[in-house]
């Protein structure tokens, strides 16, 4: 998930180190369910590599996934891995998504000055890698593709391996993707209709400096939504997305400022519908010739229907209790997931990774306090593998 970040500290009193120090001793994975994956993630979590460098994760991915049986293919759209599962049984192709890079310092919350697991992708490539082992020990019906995708913080790794011919590496006809959320471990929550919003930026060049500090403060007044700085304002921004019409239900988050005679901006909105009129604004504020360089990033949307189906059936197998929905955007988080979901339908959900009692500021993307629980692993796993299953089947 890639964040629009400030680079103050949030949360002042956010651990800068990490969250190496907080794991557990490796000698507790085995004595649990998962020892392997939870060994698995800590050894990822160990090495990480930053978007694009991600060499060492794939070659650790392909290497297990090679080893299960499965057809792989290396180096799609720089470090990315493909990995085909074929069924028993006649059914359709259905694909999941990983993403494998960790966060560079520039978008850590309290962090270091190194790339570090602060968003769970190293959950997100255990996860996977321990969905197509679990399935390649059953009998399934239809293909199952996996895709571990490199540079998802850059926003530039899914269209790299688009543009390489991923999809039709896969040919699959949906993609499904989980990733960490600041939920309760094991909970599930799924987006019908909504997702995360794009981004959109530009620049503005003004006669003094004096105009271009003036002009930045104008654009971030366009911003609706407050950055959150406390615990109890990550709560609430979690409980919001949760309302159905809800105060997020329509947002701009805008980033303004000055360098000299120039501005420099970006900014997400939600819905997406509402980029030309943010730039209508922008440009009127401006009273200047305004600089899109490109048209907006997009934003990621997940079809209702998909969704709902992917609820229901978490309901069944999960239980009800487990199972959230979410009806509006995060303000600060993006996703080039988006580029998938615009050429295949599929779902994007989260899943929960809050230890019991922990602030959640322990569960939230990017900030250095990130510390998700393990159990989510096979949690993530179970809940996917019947998911795939089932949706490979035709059912």
């Amino acid at each position: 998930m890639s964040h629009t970040v400030s680079r103050r500290l949030f949360l002042g009193g956010a651990a800068a180190a990490g969250v190496a120090a907080a794991l557990p001793s490796p000698a507790l994975a085995t004595t649990r369910p998962g020892a392997d994956l939870i060994a698995l993630r800590r050894d990822l979590h160990a090495h990480p590599e930053g978007p694009g460098q991600e060499e060492r994760t794939a070659s650790v991915v392909a290497r297990r996934l090679r080893a299960a049986g499965l057809e792989v293919t290396t180096g799609v759209g720089g470090h990315g891995v493909v990995a085909i599962l074929r069924g028993e049984r006649p059914g359709r192709t259905v694909a999941y998504r990983a993403d494998m890079d960790a966060v560079p310092p520039s978008d850590q919350m309290g962090g270091g000055d190194a790339p570090a697991h602060l968003c769970g992708h190293d959950l997100h490539t255990t996860i996977g890698v321990g969905i197509a082992t679990t399935l390649a020990r059953r009998p399934v019906a239809g293909t199952v593709a996996f895709v571990f995708q490199p540079a998802e913080e850059s926003l530039k790794g899914a269209a790299a391996m688009l543009a390489a011919g991923v999809l039709d590496l896969i040919r699959a006809s949906e993609i499904h993707a989980l990733h960490c959320g600041p939920f309760p471990v094991g909970d599930l929550a799924v987006t019908p209709g909504t997702g995360l919003p794009g981004q959109d930026r530009g620049s503005v060049t003004l006669p003094t400096p004096e105009a271009a500090t003036a002009l930045a403060a104008d654009i971030n007044s366009l911003s609706t939504v407050a950055r959150p700085v406390t615990p109890r304002d990550l709560s609430r921004m979690v409980a919001d997305i949760q309302k159905p019409d809800g105060p997020l239900s329509r947002f701009v988050v805008a980033q303004a400022r000055a360098v000299g005679n120039e501005v420099q901006f970006s900014y997400r909105c939600w819905p997406a519908s509402r980029h030309p009129e943010i730039r209508a604004k922008i440009r009127e504020k401006a009273r200047a010739a305004v600089t899109f360089p490109a048209d907006p990033f997009p934003a990621m949307v997940c079809p209702r229907p998909d969704a709902e189906a992917l609820e229901q059936h978490l309901e069944r197998t999960a239980g009800r209790s487990r199972v959230r929905t979410i009806r509006a955007a995060l303000p600060f988080s993006g996703e080039d997931f988006a580029l998938f979901l615009n050429r295949l339908p599929g779902t994007y959900s989260f899943l929960g990774v809050r230890r019991p009692h922990a602030g959640i500021e322990t569960s939230f993307p990017h900030f250095a306090t990130f510390d998700p629980d393990e159990r989510a692993i096979t949690h993530g796993v179970r809940v996917m593998s019947s998911w795939l299953t089932r949706r490979a089947a035709g059912l």
